[in-house]
Order: structure tokens, then sequence, then C-alpha cells
């Protein structure tokens, strides 16, 4: 089934207030104070696909509250793969396993399905937790910063886009040491090319590696762009990679609690049979999760289409509004993920101290292994786009 959206989701999202949203409850506003903007916390603003609700309704009519039963677990593997099939991969779902988050599969690929005395190498900036997580896994964590390529518009660093430093990744890696991929990119926002992933590969390979391919974002690729799987490209990259993706971030539901893992190498396979029952059988998928997750990838392509046009919309508008507001910050090209990084290092403010200063709380560039540098959500109402647009311009 394929639900289209039953409501004009611009005209809903556009008249919720900062009030409207703080009464709603949710971390990235209650976790601001009054009155300031909430861009921190990797939520949305827009209304629930129907075809979640739904669900979800129906799953509590019928008390469906306890441990996640092995025939919902099997419906996300269907739904997963049936998802996956709209990028041409053809994923077999007995290689679908869910997980709690994608941060959940993370920590298990670290300390049950690739060598503990390997190490972990990690593009920067990067997603918060894979900085932390490693630590935790009794992991070595090296950091390759991304390169930042200017274009024709400008010097470097300025109307540039961020890409691998394929030497230094590759002085980084050892043999089974596991490579972080995340695409869509979290937090520049990039949508990595097919020759991009390729020329990665061929490290990977060279280096006898392993790829942890984070690809939450993918159902939030932006139009004019391409999503494709990494373990997709070909036989190789299959052989080496471990998938991580979850409909929490498209859809708006990662408090439900429903990652998943896909395993497309013989060994991967072999360690997560060898895992004990309770990590192997979804420990910490909630069935809320797994019938939220089921609903959006089999019902939830119209409401998800009409949600990326929108934040599309978003992104244009606060990137004119923020040129005007504050031109010495940069706002780096957004192809996928609702998550603005700004340049700051041009402008007098740290932006650990942003939100004291104006208001708006996103997320320090140094959380992300990156000083200078804010993230920022722009998965919020369009006149709130431009209130936080216009409070950053204060910091000139």
């Amino acid at each position: 089934m394929n639900a289209e959206p039953a409501l004009d989701i611009a005209a809903w999202t556009d008249a919720q207030t900062k009030e409207h949203l703080r009464a709603r409850g949710g971390l990235k506003w209650t976790s601001v104070p009054a009155g300031a903007i909430g861009a921190g916390v990797a939520e949305m603003d827009l209304p629930l696909a129907p075809a979640i609700t739904t669900a979800l309704h129906d799953a509590v009519d019928r008390g469906l509250t306890g441990y996640l039963p092995p025939a919902l677990a099997a419906g996300v593997a269907d739904a997963t793969a049936g998802w996956q099939a709209r990028y041409g991969w053809r994923v077999d779902p007995a290689d679908v396993h869910p997980v709690a988050s994608v941060v959940t599969g993370f920590r298990i690929v670290l300390e049950h399905l690739t060598d503990p005395r390997a190490p972990v190498v990690l593009p920067v900036p990067a997603y918060m937790p894979f900085l932390t997580v490693p630590a935790t896994a009794g992991r070595e964590l090296r950091t390759v910063p991304m390169r930042i390529v200017r274009d024709d518009a400008g010097g470097a660093g300025r109307g540039g886009r961020y890409e691998f430093d394929l030497p230094a990744i590759a002085a980084a890696l050892t043999p089974g040491a596991v490579f972080v991929l995340t695409n869509p990119h979290n937090p520049t926002g990039r949508v990595f090319t097919d020759d991009e992933l390729l020329a990665v590969a061929d490290v990977i390979d060279a280096a006898e590696a392993i790829v942890f391919a984070d690809e939450i974002h993918a159902p939030l690729t932006m139009p004019g762009f391409t999503h494709r799987p990494y373990a997709a490209l070909s036989a190789a990259t299959a052989a080496h990679t471990i998938g991580g993706t979850s409909a929490s971030k498209g859809w708006n539901i990662p408090g439900l609690g429903c990652g998943q893992l896909i395993l497309t190498s013989d060994s991967a396979r072999e360690a997560w049979e060898r895992l004990d029952p309770f990590t192997k059988h979804g420990g910490g998928v909630t069935p809320l999760g797994a019938v939220g997750t089921i609903a959006a990838y089999t019902g939830g392509a119209g409401h998800l289409a009409a949600c990326v046009a929108y934040l599309a919309a978003g992104r244009d508008l606060f990137a004119a509004e923020l040129a005007r507001s504050l031109p010495a910050a940069h706002l780096f090209p957004l192809e996928g993920t609702y998550l603005g990084w700004l340049d700051l290092r041009g402008v007098p403010a740290d932006p650990a101290t942003v939100g004291e200063r104006v208001g708006v709380f996103g997320v320090d560039g140094t959380a992300c292994g990156m000083p200078g540098f804010l993230r920022v959500n722009l998965a919020m109402p369009h006149p709130l786009l431009i209130e936080t647009a216009g409070r950053l311009g204060q910091l000139a």
C-alpha cells in the first residue's frame, strides 16, 4: 500500500508556534528555555504520517505493548527489504535484523560482529555518538577530517562542499578496522555519489577493512540527488559492509525504538548467529516501533514525499534569510537530511554560546569533532526558520 498524505503538511506545520511545539512535550523544545528556538535534537516538527498514526492506534487498542513477537520482527524485515528495493537494492529479508536503534546496532557491530582489537576510523565532522560509542565498546577511535573543497564561486571553504580525504583514510585503516560511512551525511548534508563511494570501496578493500554504513537519513534525500545504498554498489561492497538504517528520521519516530541491521557478508551472518538470544532477537525493539516502522515503509511513501518537499523549501528559505542576516556565516549545501551545517568561523561568536546569546539552541560543532561550526535542525515551521535566521543575524 502507498497511502497519500491526508492533510496539507505545509499549512499544518506553518501554523505551529513555539508555544504549540513546547506544549507537545518533545525533547527538542522542552530542553530549551521558553521562547527559545529548539534546533538541536534531531526531531521533526511536521505531522506524523496518517498510516503510522492509524497503525499505532490499532496496536494500542489491541494491547500490543509487551515484548516483540517474532511475527512483528519478520514484518519489519520484509518491510525494510521492500523499502530498500526503491533504491534498486534487492535485500533478502533474512538478512534484516531489528535492533533498538542504529546506534545500538553500531555498538553490536563493535562488540560482537568485528575484531575487538581493530580500530574504528571515523570521518569528521560526525554524528555525535559515533565519537563516543567506540570507547564504550573498548575500541580505539581514529578520526579523519573531511576536506572542504572549493567551487568556482569562492575560495577554499567558502561556497564549497565536504569530500572524503582518501589518502588520510587509507593511512588510518588497518586490516579489520571499521570505517564509519554516514550517507546521507550527518552533519554536513552530503549525499555521496557512486563515484565517491566506489573510491572509498577501493581504499577499504586495499586495507582489508570493514564498513559500517549508517543510512538512517536515506529517506530524506533532497530533490535532485540520489541515494545509493553502499552495499548495493558491487559484490565487493556487499562483502565488506554491515548496514544500519531505520524509519526513525524519515518519519519522525525515533522514540518508538526500532532500527535495522542489514548483513550482506557470510562473516557477519555467522557472527550474528553466535550472539546471545536477547541481542539477536530484537533486544530493546518495541512492538510499537515495529508497527510504526512497517507502516512507514509500506504506507508512508506519499507522506514522506510531501515532507521532503516541505523540508527542501525550508532549506532554501533558511539559506536565503541567513545570507541576508549573517553573510559572514556559510551554510553548506544540504543534499540530504534536515540538518544545516553552519561555518561560523568568520563570525565573532563561539558556537557553544549561540544558545545563550540569541536563543538558537543547535549542536556545537565541537561535539561533532569540528570546532567553529554549528548544526541547526531545519525541520521546523517556515516562520520559525525565518526567526532563527534573524536571531543568528544578531551574532554579527
